[in-house]
């Protein structure tokens, strides 16, 4: 399990936690719209990384944008700014730009 992984799941063990003990709403909706975009930056950066171990240009285009070498906390990075990067929207509209932004032709030199 990777840092990303065990930031994930101490958030849902947290989001869980608060919701057992009937914690404050808004703190649980919160944390829950946390966990969705930390859940869809993970799995757009870790596919991103696959498919750059098979793909020069990409990691070519990650080190010229000056994050440097092809590391799942590089390309996390990456995909990190860039989301929020994207255009402001509702915490749906955010998450499901995450999800279907073209990371790889943003690292296309």
């Amino acid at each position: 399990m990777d840092d990303y992984q065990q930031e994930i799941a101490d958030l849902e063990t947290q989001v869980e936690q608060l919701v057992e003990a009937e914690g404050d709403a808004m703190t649980i909706a919160e944390l829950s719209m946390q966990l969705d975009i930390l859940k869809a930056i993970y799995a757009r950066a870790l596919d991103l990384y696959q498919r750059g171990l098979r793909d020069e240009d990409l990691r070519y285009g990650l080190r010229i944008q000056g994050y440097g070498d092809w590391t799942i906390e590089n390309v996390y990075a990456f995909v990190y700014e860039r989301s929020v990067e994207l255009e402001p929207n509702p915490h749906h509209a955010f998450v499901g730009g995450i999800k279907t932004a073209d990371f790889e032709l943003m690292l296309n030199p």
